[in-house]
């Protein structure tokens, strides 16, 4: 049970991160931790959510995804030892590394709002950030037709930030195209401050709230639910005092409060925010040489999104066989991450960024010019990025995205 690289996490990073590395060295032994029997394109949930996809376009069998060469440890690991060098599994059994890579992701904490996980999926609680309620979404926005739709954004740090207005977006744009838009009062409810955490890209999207006449309320954090009573429980803050408030709707999207995985948490290796505490350049731990993080787990500031994962996993690849070899990190990583804001079927807002909120586009601007909604990035997101993920990212074909080498130009 002796491995020279243990990866715990078996979604978009981790797999990413272990076929990468064996692209590179087919010889190294890898153990990938991860109990899951599906494997899933959680991008498309917001498609799904507006009928766009079907859910099954979004799952595939995590046997299908696992790289050939590497040990699928099917139990959940427990317990981390970085002095040690092991990793501890659910059953008791331990495995010891010589390099580990933590990429568990994060876990969407619905219990941190009051009544939601009881009301979810009943009397018109959805979120597209549950595969199986994604569907959900797409059949209340189809049924309404009058009333009050409600959507929420939580305290950051969460998956894709941009998410939780995506799918008002495409809700409106359906309510819209069947007429129905000017008869239904939409509330979006931000924890944060800001529309979105990039300046650039608010102009183009406050376009998008004024058209669909969606009535901002910023910070404003969703804490209770009753379903019965189809009534939301906000928390507002106005001249610095808090109020609480209640909202009557029809239909409620949810985006979960998100958090650390206990694994991670409650092991050495976490940083204050319970997040694995890497340095945002390298990857690597500020504290154990041989231990990398990324993914949706990494105490990193660039946006938790499948494309920053896309862009990490090459990265720690080549840091990681260099920390086999007792030589320091190779590559570095700026923070990339993208996020295709679907402001209405057909027309996409690709906001592409990275540390600081540096614009880092990936096309010339008479190409794509994501600071405007075009149909150009749409067809990026409905056409090409599934097969680029499933048959790119997760095989190790690094497109657009070979590691950068410390110390040479951008």
């Amino acid at each position: 049970m002796t491995y020279d690289i243990v990866i715990i996490g078996g979604g978009a990073a981790g797999i990413a991160t272990a076929s990468s590395i064996l692209k590179r060295n087919a010889k190294v032994t890898i153990a990938v931790v991860d109990p899951a029997t599906d494997h899933y394109y959680q991008p498309g949930w917001t498609m799904v959510g507006a009928g766009v996809f079907t859910p099954e376009q979004t799952r595939k069998a995590e046997s299908d995804i696992m790289p050939k060469g590497v040990k699928w440890v099917r139990l959940p690991a427990v317990a981390i030892d970085p002095d040690r060098n092991t990793v501890e599994l659910e059953d008791g059994d331990t495995l010891t590394y010589r390099v580990l890579v933590v990429a568990p992701g994060l876990r969407l904490a619905w219990e941190k709002i009051e009544g939601l996980p009881e009301a979810l999926g009943r009397n018109g609680v959805t979120s597209n950030y549950r595969y199986d309620l994604a569907p959900y979404t797409y059949q209340l926005v189809k049924e309404l037709r009058q009333g009050r739709a409600l959507f929420s954004q939580p305290p950051m740090p969460i998956k894709c930030a941009g998410a939780p207005q995506k799918a008002m977006y495409l809700s409106c744009d359906i309510w819209r195209d069947s007429g129905v838009l000017p008869a239904i009062d939409v509330e979006f409810h931000n924890a944060g401050a800001a529309l979105f955490g990039v300046p650039t890209y608010v102009p183009a999207l406050m376009e998008y709230v004024e058209k669909y006449g969606i009535d901002l309320r910023l910070e404003s954090n969703l804490v209770a639910v009753d379903a019965d009573r189809r009534v939301a429980t906000f928390e507002r803050k106005q001249d610095g005092v808090s109020e609480r408030i209640e909202r009557e709707f029809d239909m409620l999207h949810v985006v979960p409060p998100q958090v650390s995985h206990a694994v991670v948490a409650n092991s050495p290796l976490a940083a204050a925010s319970g997040f694995v505490e890497v340095d945002e350049t390298t990857l690597r731990h500020k504290r154990f040489e041989n231990i990398f993080g990324l993914g949706d787990a990494a105490g990193t500031s660039n946006a938790k999104t499948a494309a920053a994962a896309r862009v990490q996993a090459p990265v720690v690849a080549v840091n990681a066989l260099a920390a086999l070899d007792g030589r320091p990190p190779v590559a570095d990583y700026n923070g990339y991450g993208s996020c295709p804001l679907t402001v209405e079927r057909g027309k996409i807002v690709l906001a592409e960024f990275g540390y600081g909120g540096k614009l880092l586009p990936s096309f010339p601007s008479w190409l794509l010019d994501g600071t405007r909604p075009t149909r150009t990035a749409w067809f990026l997101k409905e056409r090409m990025l599934p097969p680029i993920y499933w048959q790119g990212m997760l095989k190790g074909r690094e497109w657009m995205a070979a590691p950068h080498e410390i110390g040479k130009a951008a």
